[in-house]
């Protein structure tokens, strides 16, 4: 068995390997040549974090989309890079709201150099994505538009939180699908769009890259509690210590505000105090760790990779959805 793509999620197909590999070099071309400038500086900061790498989850699953009409179709890369140019304008503009230092392994653009400069290349990735899209017809112009709005309108309400008398873990699902979700959905939606599948494929594999987003964004809820790092990539707790409301921490102060018992609201003070401080901070983790909230989150995440994978049955028994459902095993398998 051989392995593609993020997470180290398995292939069994070699043909589809080599023919997903093929793709996916196509599509690092196709980001290499959109983020270069007639201004040096320019492209040095735009291709900041495309050389630094990362996991390409979109343009995966964009060129498994494809596999149900033509994947040679003319659309179907500059669709994978369009969305995959669009996941990193946004990252570029989350490190700056969340001051992060670090990125893929490298300094931030707004640490190596400015917030400015940070916002102004995401601005020019937007931009360039765009432009691409432009080319590809207008329906997909409207879907990306309608993406984008859904986008920044869950990064607005995240900004914002949950309103007064809102549930805060609806709040906080409402809020990933339209961060993540999304843009996934376009990845699976673009992907069958370009390559001439039916309509109800397109609508599903639109469906299911919803689902799959928010079933991997809540595996990473439960990770940044339950991991030692080498999963996920980054330090366990960081979101607990920077105060990023999560889905474990929400199902305790859910359960705390049902009738949860003294320790309950005890931890729940804990994390209301200062995680910066490495003690606290330490027992926090230990104790949510322990904690039956942590299961609750894990099963959140489990019940939306088994709805994704659900969403595939009525799809042709091709190798591409044999992929597509092996995508929410490894959901299960990041969770356990």
């Amino acid at each position: 068995m051989t392995v593609v793509g993020p997470f180290g999620d398995s292939v069994r197909d070699p043909a589809l390997e080599a023919e997903l590999q093929a793709g996916l070099t196509a599509v690092e071309a196709g980001l290499i040549e959109a983020t270069k400038s007639d201004v040096p500086f320019i492209t040095e900061t735009a291709q900041h974090l495309v050389r630094a790498g990362g996991k390409r989850f979109r343009p995966l699953l964009l060129l498994l989309a494809a596999r149900f009409g033509d994947p040679e179709a003319p659309g179907v890369v500059p669709a994978a890079v369009v969305v995959e140019l669009t996941h990193l304008a946004t990252l570029y503009h989350d490190d700056i709201m969340d001051e992060a230092e670090v990125r893929r392994g490298v300094p931030s653009a707004n640490a190596r150099w400015s917030n400015s400069v940070a916002v102004l290349t995401g601005d020019f990735l937007f931009s360039r994505a765009s432009s691409i899209v432009a080319d590809l017809g207008p329906d997909a112009v409207r879907i990306q538009a309608e993406a984008f709005e859904r986008l920044v309108t869950g990064q607005i309400q995240e900004t914002a939180g949950p309103l007064p008398g809102e549930d805060p873990v609806a709040h906080h699902l409402e809020v990933i699908a339209g961060k993540t979700g999304s843009l996934i959905a376009v990845a699976g939606r673009m992907g069958a769009m370009m390559s001439g599948a039916p309509e109800s494929v397109v609508d599903t594999l639109a469906l299911y890259g919803e689902r799959i987003g928010v079933a991997f964004q809540l595996a990473d809820d439960v990770l940044d509690i339950a991991s030692d790092g080498r999963e996920s990539g980054k330090t366990p707790g960081t979101d607990l210590r920077e105060g990023v409301p999560t889905l474990p921490v929400l199902r305790l102060r859910e359960m705390a505000g049902e009738g949860g018992s003294p320790a309950d609201k005890e931890l729940c003070e804990l994390l209301d105090g200062d995680l910066t401080d490495d003690a606290r901070h330490a027992e926090a983790l230990e104790r949510l760790r322990a904690h039956p909230a942590l299961e609750r989150a894990r099963r959140d995440a489990l019940s939306f990779a088994e709805q994704a994978r659900r969403t595939l049955d009525p799809l042709p028994d091709i190798p591409a959805r044999r992929a597509l459902a092996d995508l929410c095993d490894v959901v299960a398998d990041r969770t356990a």
